[in-house]
């Protein structure tokens, strides 16, 4: 089973050693940033710095001529990740053994929102979420589209993996994040997720719903939770808190707006990449989810993408309905193997293996470079049992 890491480039440039660790751990692939939101990473292994604060979502490589003139336009890192840093860090990963693909993250950048607020989701209350580009918006939608493109087709990489290729939400840790006060569920983060702006509201009326009724709506329905109120959680429970109709009516026109989107980049980067590049989505199987992993429809999207990254930190039940769907896609379980941020890689021979069970055909680990010497030895062990 083919196994891939995601890994920085700050993680390997300027580490002589980095690559030749990252292939030793038994992965054949290294799934590199080329487009990247803000963070603070560790660099446990490094022999310039500990810590790389990315203060921003930007490119790790230089753009080209198609941005001039742009009001959206991609940016440049900073000193983290100077020149093409990308560039640098896949040829020592290649000279090292391994595939390279690009990690790409498109809809989640908490710059763009603040520099282009009207670019942000707003929520029933009028709050926006910069962090959180409205993909219904077709200059944002012609943005991503861009974007994907040039990240995911870096020289030297043989495939894209697409992160946050859908809808944003309220799920979003931030610079000292204080959040989760109230225990919103499903239902609720769902209802708190709901964009009002000006091309959403016209969206809203397509489905005739009434976009300031609606907002009055959810703003009804989040009330009891705000108070205390238990989430019934699900589907249902969007249901109960706004009624099944205009439940149904929102979510027909975020489920249209993600999923053409899907299909316009998948097909942009498809026309523009060579014979045999991959491209994979980070996806979960349900399709009102949103976040790094937004919710798809597993036929659906398998029949425009090559196959999906699907999240099994609460274990790999998600991986199901996307091998269900189609025979011959590419279904990578993703397991977060950083111990000390909710990872197991102690039980990661037994979760590849029940994985399997359920369909993975690949596996992907979180994260080569965040992890201790510790955790990257039981991982270096797990992977030689396989």
């Amino acid at each position: 089973m083919k196994a891939s890491t995601f890994v920085y480039p700050w993680d390997v440039n300027g580490d002589p050693e980095a690559a030749t660790r990252i292939a030793g751990l038994g992965v054949q692939q290294a799934t590199l940033a080329a487009a990247y939101h803000s963070t603070r990473a560790l660099t446990p292994r490094h022999p310039r710095h500990r810590i790389v604060t990315a203060e921003h979502a930007s490119v790790l490589y230089p753009t080209d001529a198609r941005w001039e003139g742009r009001d959206l336009r991609p940016y440049a890192a900073g000193d983290w990740a100077p020149g093409d840093a990308f560039g640098e860090a896949a040829v020592q990963l290649s000279e090292a053994g391994l595939d390279v693909h690009t990690w790409v993250v498109l809809a989640h950048n908490s710059r763009l929102g603040a520099e282009h607020p009207d670019t942000s989701v707003v929520n029933a209350y009028g709050d926006r979420y910069p962090w959180a580009p409205c993909i219904a918006q077709p200059a944002t939608r012609a943005y991503l589209t861009d974007l994907a493109v040039e990240a995911a087709l870096r020289p030297g990489a043989a495939g894209t993996e697409l992160e946050s290729l859908g809808w944003y939400g309220l799920q979003h840790l931030h610079a000292h994040d204080k959040t989760g006060g109230v225990p919103l569920g499903d239902a609720g983060m769902y209802l708190m997720a709901l964009c009002f702006c000006g091309t959403c509201r016209e969206g809203y009326g397509q489905q005739g719903l009434d976009a300031d009724s609606l907002a009055a709506a959810v703003r009804a329905a989040l009330e009891p939770l705000w108070q205390g109120a238990p989430d019934d959680g699900g589907w249902a429970g969007v249901e109960k808190l706004l009624g099944a109709g205009t439940a149904a009516a929102t979510r027909a026109w975020r489920d249209e707006t993600a999923r053409t989107l899907q299909e316009t980049v998948v097909r942009a980067v498809r026309a523009a990449a060579p014979e045999g590049f991959q491209i994979l989505l980070h996806a979960d199987p349900v399709t009102y989810h949103v976040g790094a992993n937004p919710g798809v429809d597993p036929e659906h999207i398998l029949s425009v993408a090559d196959g999906v990254v699907v999240p099994c930190a609460g274990g790999p039940g998600l991986l199901t309905p996307f091998a269900r769907a189609r025979e011959d896609a590419v279904i990578a379980a993703n397991f977060p193997v950083v111990s000390q941020m909710g990872g197991s890689p102690s039980t990661l021979a037994a979760d590849v293996a029940r994985a399997r069970e359920l369909g993975a055909t690949e596996i992907r680990l979180y994260h080569a470079g965040l992890a201790s010497d510790g955790d990257l030895d039981t991982i270096r062990g797990a992977l030689a049992g396989l």
